[in-house]
């Protein structure tokens, strides 16, 4: 244990030894107990009792002081000297260096979302001490309040970018916690910054909703963010949502429009009360026009593979497969060690979730097979195989597609291009397979993606929107594209002059209210 007071004198104590039990210090060349330990007491008694050797001690002690005052005395200016330059003094607590320090380390842990007692962990604290010794690390309530006062400051910067736009697309989505425990509406703004001459995708607010969703409630919500914003809805040029029925009630400005359960975006639950029902269907006054985003609409073109029968009886086994791969640790292993990576499940609420299950079980075919016949269960069949492969080939392009238009920013241009070229990739399939159902399956998406995306690529439809095919016109690469697509029953010339006078129309002085 460490004990306080003075050191010991070691040339003294070299002579002595002391007894914890009785107190009492005990004289090694002639055995005289001392009580107590104090070291005068012990000197005394070697000048007394042992001179020669209180003499050696006396004498030793006095080369000391007559030789190593001095050096002594330098090694001491020396040493403040030495520390004066290598040791560091601690910022001011108000100085520039201290609040730019805390502030950076503020920002650090807000846009990580890190814990605010991050700043008081001790390996934290060690870190920065190496890092920079000046600073005085701040405690975790100073940098919840320069978190709040940084997103303050973020938050007015991002304010005036917003009022320079011209126009402004909303983002909206909705999701539900495993257990229905809680649910989440995420508001996001997409607009050209002029201050730093981009495309900007910003996340305005994630508000917590009460269940049920009705279109009230949604209204509830985009209203008090709009306010909290500061965006006019004339700014606003679209809102881009899923196709929940709440959503298409929330933002429908003329007579109700009945939506089927299939419409929900994959993996969203309806309530069966008729009451919830109409207040979900009520409508709503507002002057937003809505967008049905692409993505989740190709999704449900994508799922009617799952309302084909002998479609969904291979993908079925094929679940099964990887069912029983994914419960077993040994046949996981082996097929780890034969090819580096596992089987794959799909889940309804994942974008292309089927697509990445089957290409997957392609890609480690011949080691699935091994490893079911070895462990004694049912594997596909080749004829299943080939048909699976044929599956693969026709929700390829879908995946691709679906990758490409859910970035954050520009995709808005490549909606019509990827729409024609989906479409055209499914009369050839269509054409070229050998398998009739699959055929009858392609021709089927066709005609329903037809039907889904009428509002963006038939002129004549009567909700069509020539949003889209603008964001294509004015985009030189893209526009391109569309011209040397070969669509037999797609009008593209009209689609473009609708596009052109949409343009036009926008640009107009007199109608800049109106447009984009």
């Amino acid at each position: 244990m460490l004990q306080l007071g003075r050191k010991r004198r070691v040339d003294i104590w070299a002579h002595f030894t002391y007894d914890t039990k009785d107190n009492k210090t005990a004289c090694k060349p002639c055995g005289a107990k001392i009580s107590g330990k104090n070291t005068t007491n012990l000197k005394r008694h070697l000048q007394t009792t042992h001179p020669e050797i209180h003499a050696k001690i006396q004498k030793t002690s006095d080369d000391k002081n007559d030789h190593g005052g001095d050096k002594a005395s330098a090694s001491v200016t020396q040493q403040t000297i030495t520390t004066a330059f290598l040791t560091a003094s601690k910022y001011k607590m108000d100085s520039k260096e201290q609040l730019v320090k805390e502030q950076a380390i503020a920002r650090w842990i807000g846009r990580t979302g890190l814990p605010l007692t991050t700043c008081e962990d001790e390996d934290f604290i060690e870190m920065m001490e190496i890092i920079e010794k000046k600073l005085t690390i701040p405690k975790k309530t100073k940098i919840s309040n320069l978190v709040e006062t940084e997103y303050e400051h973020e938050k007015d910067k991002f304010k005036k970018r917003l009022a320079a736009a011209r126009r402004v697309s909303i983002g909206l989505d909705m999701w539900t916690k495993k257990g229905l425990t809680a649910s989440f509406l995420a508001i996001s703004a997409c607009y050209h910054c002029v201050e730093q001459s981009k495309p900007v995708h910003i996340l305005l607010a994630l508000e917590q909703v009460a269940h049920p969703h009705t279109a009230q409630s949604i209204k509830a919500c985009v209203d008090k963010c709009m306010q909290e914003w500061a965006i006019p809805k004339e700014k606003i040029l679209t809102v881009i949502t899923d196709n929940g029925s709440n959503m298409v009630a929330a933002f429908k400005n003329t007579t109700t429009e009945e939506t089927s359960s299939e419409d929900d975006s994959p993996g969203s639950s309806m309530e069966s009360d008729s009451e919830i029902d109409d207040q979900r269907y009520h409508h709503v006054d507002m002057e937003m026009a809505r967008t049905p985003c692409v993505v989740h609409t190709i999704q449900l073109v994508v799922h009617m593979t799952q309302k084909e029968t002998t479609v969904k009886r291979v993908l079925d086994k094929a679940r099964s497969v990887v069912r029983l791969f994914r419960k077993s640790s040994v046949a996981t292993q082996r097929l780890l060690d034969q090819c580096g990576v596992i089987v794959v499940n799909d889940c309804p609420t994942r974008w292309s979730s089927t697509f990445n299950m089957v290409t997957r079980l392609l890609t480690v075919k011949d080691a699935v097979c091994q490893i079911s016949n070895d462990m004694g269960w049912d594997s596909l069949l080749t004829s299943e195989w080939q048909k699976l492969s044929s599956l693969y080939d026709l929700l390829l392009p879908f995946a691709e597609h679906t990758k490409t238009l859910q970035s954050d920013t520009t995709s808005m241009s490549l909606v019509v291009p990827a729409l024609f070229d989906l479409l055209s990739h499914l009369a050839d399939f269509a054409e070229n397979t050998r398998y009739r159902d699959l055929a009858t399956l392609a021709e089927k998406m066709r005609t329903n993606l037809n039907l889904r995306f009428a509002c963006l690529l038939d002129s004549n439809d009567e909700k069509f929107s020539p949003l889209a095919a603008a964001a294509c016109f004015v985009n030189p690469t893209v526009c391109k594209i569309l011209v040397n697509i070969d669509v037999a029953d797609g009008n593209i010339q009209e689609l473009l002059k609708q596009a052109e006078d949409y343009v036009v129309k926008c640009t107009s002085p007199h109608t800049r209210q109106e447009g984009c």
